[in-house]
């Protein structure tokens, strides 16, 4: 089984459970590999992709820039990256995913770091330009550092898993603005349904909560199970704020592939086995069909 794991940037994470959690997990698959003769049973990639928004916004702040969100025709709130919050944000995803990539090492794990640019892992067209909506009135917003990722090189990918190496990958992603390739922004839950997609790998989110509440301010709440047309309608109804992009790269993942996509929390003791066992909301293909 392939797996892809997202953990969150938002603040109240900490990527150190899900860091020795993996851990774990590789430990567990080496152990497995070396009971076997070579060639036999089953394997299990992990590729782990992580977020930063809270701490590109953290930055900005500090260098006297306001941090830009904006609102779509459809309610979508994200980012506006123009040019300077474009290097800003090279600059934070950088440090993050070395950060990370040696909490990796040092937990003995072979991680290697990689953004969307590098060998093009991440590729689509740059939007310079977007629709908003402001005080309630259609806009376009021209000097945007945006994209939309179209393809995913999972040959770079199946060559470092075959390796034995585990891939740390974020955004930037590789942006074609008239035949230039540049640095664009994406989201990074969107990065994970992609890439997930691409190698038909079950998807885990991992946030700041327990998984999808029906009601967001209630904690017993909590969607278990996802496996109906009707249950996946709930499902969008409750997403409120963050969430909702989190289950619009739910639904992007299983319908490029994944089989299943798990909304979790990060800080659990175990996070990202316990996911895989039974906690979170656990979000079935069968769902959108």
């Amino acid at each position: 089984m392939t797996v892809v794991i997202k953990v969150g940037g938002a603040r109240a994470v900490d990527p150190a459970g899900a860091l020795s959690d993996v851990a774990t997990l590789v430990e567990g698959e080496q152990s497995e590999t070396a009971e076997q003769s070579s060639g036999q049973g089953p394997r299990e990639d992990v590729v782990l992709v992580h977020g930063g928004s809270t701490a590109v916004d953290d930055t900005l702040e500090r260098l006297g820039i306001e941090p830009e969100y904006v609102e779509t025709p459809s309610g979508v709130v994200g980012r506006f990256t123009d040019e300077a919050t474009m290097e800003v944000f090279e600059m934070v995803f950088g440090h993050l995913n070395t950060q990370l990539v040696a909490g990796l090492q040092s937990l003995g794990v072979d991680a290697v770091g990689l953004s969307g640019v590098d060998g093009k892992l991440l590729h689509g067209p740059r939007k310079s330009a977007v629709r908003v909506v402001e005080d309630g009135t259609k806009k376009i917003r021209r000097g945007d550092h945006s994209g939309t990722i179209k393809e995913v090189n999972t040959d770079l990918l199946w060559s470092l898993l075959d390796g034995n190496y585990l891939p740390v990958a974020a955004p930037p992603m590789a942006g074609d603005d008239d035949g230039e390739i540049i640095p664009v922004n994406t989201d990074a839950d969107r990065t994970a349904a992609a890439i997930a997609a691409a190698l038909d790998a079950q998807l885990v989110l991992l946030t700041d909560v327990a998984g999808v509440y029906e009601d967001p301010d209630d904690p017993e709440t909590l969607i278990e199970t996802v496996e109906t047309g009707e249950e996946w309608q709930a499902l969008e109804a409750a997403a409120e704020g963050f969430m909702s992009r989190k289950i619009m790269a739910a639904e992007e993942a299983l319908d490029g592939g994944a089989p299943e996509v798990v909304v979790a929390d990060a800080n659990a003791d175990a996070p990202i086995t316990g996911a895989l066992d039974s906690e979170g909301t656990h979000i079935y293909k069968e769902a959108l069909q």
